[in-house]
């Protein structure tokens, strides 16, 4: 009975209407609340925290794509994760045009299949720089051929390799490369009406400029989305204990490419004697032919060494180290 004014109450605001002091316009103007529609047939499968850790465990693989690719593409690649959305399959499937580049992907141990779509126009300067060209997109699009699916064929799997790593600190994932389709009606893998998160990245290969989206759906997922948020993400990757964390690095370490020259000897000519060099003049070293010769790596003398050959290239044998780390 909270709510019931008392006679004194009703007869204080009956007082305040008719002398001004309070406005029923005031009182009736009250925010409306915000009622947004719910969509029954597109239920909300995804949250914003779900997608933002996608984007985050993708924002790694881009990060390996950039620095593994080059060395097949003999090119500068950059990726960048553009957005996350959660849509029905249909939605993503109506969307593509023929020909596309479809990665069908064994997303194991967890169930069903991950889609790895790449925009047709960096399909083919792929195509052209692995067989040695200058990587230049077509002119008019056109069907990919079995030789040129083969050669695609070789990216993707690295593509999928990559994708390991980033998923560590969710889950422990072993996918494979099932097939690329190039017609989109060769790829219902769900439901049309199924939901899915859409992953949107950005490619660079040298100047040309194109789409890879990863389709992930809902039911793949369904088993690892509590542990899809940022909070889970990150308590994982500082829970790792010391010996994991230590094989890591000691592997960074390992991979690291590391210069290393020989020096046969120096010598001191005037201004006067290096002009007029030309080729067959002797210039004398300052070391003899049986001397060792310095090793450095970086620019620290780590070795001596005697100078030979291997195969066809020159060699060094190793006799001594002087510097130890």
């Amino acid at each position: 009975m909270a709510d019931v004014l008392s006679q004194n109450e009703i007869d204080a605001l009956l007082k305040q209407l008719s002398s001004g002091e309070l406005d029923v316009d005031e009182i009736n103007d009250e925010p409306a609340v915000k009622i947004k529609d719910y969509d029954f047939t597109r239920p909300a499968k995804f949250s914003k925290e779900h997608l933002r850790t996608l984007e985050i465990i993708f924002e790694n693989f881009g990060r390996l794509v950039s620095s593994n690719l080059p060395a097949y593409l003999r090119k500068n690649v950059q990726v960048d994760v553009m957005n996350s959305e959660a849509v029905t399959y249909s939605e993503f499937a109506n969307a593509l045009s023929n020909p596309v580049l479809l990665g069908i992907v064994d997303f194991a141990p967890l169930k069903g299949n991950i889609i790895i779509e790449l925009a047709s126009n960096l399909g083919f300067t792929i195509i052209d720089r692995m067989l040695g060209g200058l990587g230049d997109p077509l002119e008019k699009p056109r069907d990919f051929s079995e030789i040129e699916l083969s050669v695609l064929e070789r990216i993707f799997t690295v593509l999928v390799d990559l994708l390991r790593e980033p998923w560590k600190n969710v889950v422990e994932i072993h996918p494979r490369l099932e097939r690329i389709e190039t017609n989109s009606q060769f790829a219902q893998i769900i439901s049309p009406s199924e939901m899915i998160a859409i992953v949107t990245i950005n490619v660079c290969i040298g100047n040309v400029e194109g789409l890879m989206n990863v389709c992930l759906p809902f039911l793949t997922l369904e088993n690892i989305m509590d542990k899809l948020n940022t909070k889970y993400w990150f308590s994982t990757m500082k829970n790792k204990d010391e010996d994991s964390y230590e094989e890591f690095i000691e592997t960074a370490i390992n991979k690291a490419q590391i210069p290393m020259k020989a020096l046969l000897g120096k010598s001191t000519i005037s201004v006067m004697d290096f002009i007029n060099l030309q080729v067959g003049d002797i210039i004398k070293l300052d070391s003899r032919v049986n001397d060792e010769l310095d090793v450095y790596v970086g620019n620290i003398v780590k070795f001596k060494a005697l100078p030979g050959s291997g195969a066809e290239n020159y060699a060094v044998k190793v006799t001594e180290i002087i510097r130890e780390e």
